[in-house]
């Protein structure tokens, strides 16, 4: 145990404030500006994000979170905020802030927050599974520019990613016995990821290997065969190819085949999410029903899980 105090940072990506266009459109702006979620080159991306993209996406984004809104505010919030107070009653001595890359609140606010708790030293846990440089290097990259303007930077540890964590596999495994035990056993098991140009990959992403870890090990941890699981990519955005097989076109395709009970999981999200609430668990069940199948469950994200949650105190425990 270090002599220094130390915090928790727990990051995630952000939401929008409210259902709304404009709440949407200041969310996206912010979002798809980093260069580490579009490296289109600024002179072609300024002009189709804010006079075509923007216009266009925002109305129909605030529809679909408004059907996935809940009393408390968006999903990933609520979610992430029951995570933070979990985390903080599981250790009543480490200070635990949230900080989003996207929104509010802000990382700048969460360090600002750890600080002014007398925190010399923040444990910094990106909530992304698997990494990818649209998500956890895009966290590391705010945190070196909110340090750059301090005089005293305090101590940082960085969890890269937890794809095949121990205690991160047996959550999910957890989940999905409950799923098979409440719904019965399916025909298979997809597990869906968020996608990612299928350039940055090729430019050096190891995200597609830490994907495929995560489905090795909880394949292992299920002792299911492999022709009974299956691994796909969701929520492609743009003209250029992404990870395949897309989670979308492979439901029709299942349906097609005469596959007529799945179950998805998304192992990729640490919160439930308009990707995952509106995407997996209501388009992409219509596709699959719509193509014959007959019985589609959405395994929820551990979300705020007691497994989830002891999963973040084992990540966390060799750097307080």
């Amino acid at each position: 145990m270090s002599q220094a105090k130390t915090g928790i940072l727990l990051a995630n990506l952000g939401t929008p404030d409210a259902p709304t266009p404009e709440a949407v459109k200041r969310y996206l702006r912010q979002f798809l500006s980093d260069r580490r979620v579009v490296d289109t080159t600024r002179l072609l991306w300024w002009p189709l994000l804010r006079g075509v993209i923007l216009p266009v996406r925002s109305p129909r984004v605030a529809k679909l979170y408004q059907s996935v809104w809940m009393e408390e505010g968006s999903p990933l919030m609520v979610y992430s905020r029951r995570q933070q107070r979990a985390l903080a009653a599981r250790l009543p001595d480490v200070p635990v802030a949230l900080g989003m890359s996207y929104g509010s609140p802000s990382l700048a606010s969460a360090v600002e927050d750890l600080l002014a708790q007398g925190v010399e030293h923040i444990v910094v846990l990106p909530l992304y599974p698997q990494y990818s440089c649209s998500t956890v290097a895009a966290v590391w990259d705010e945190l070196a520019r909110i340090m750059a303007s301090k005089r005293h930077v305090p101590g940082m540890s960085f969890i890269r990613d937890y794809a095949d964590d121990p205690a991160y596999i047996n959550a999910l495994a957890s989940s999905v016995r409950a799923s098979f035990a409440r719904y019965g056993e399916p025909d298979l098991l997809l597990l869906s990821y968020h996608g990612i140009p299928q350039r940055y990959a090729d430019e050096g992403d190891d995200y597609p290997q830490r994907c495929r870890d995560t489905t090795r090990e909880l394949v292992s941890a299920l002792e299911l065969p492999p022709e009974k699981v299956m691994m796909t990519f969701q929520s492609r955005f743009g003209r250029e190819p992404w990870l395949t097989p897309y989670t979308d076109e492979t439901m029709k395709l299942l349906g097609e085949k005469g596959v007529k009970h799945i179950q998805v999981m998304s192992p990729g999200f640490a919160a439930d999410c308009l990707e995952t609430l509106e995407e997996v668990a209501v388009q992409n069940r219509e596709f699959f029903l719509e193509a014959g199948g007959e019985k589609y469950e959405y395994i929820p994200a551990l979300n705020d899980s007691p497994e989830h949650i002891e999963m973040m105190v084992s990540l966390t425990e060799k750097y307080r």
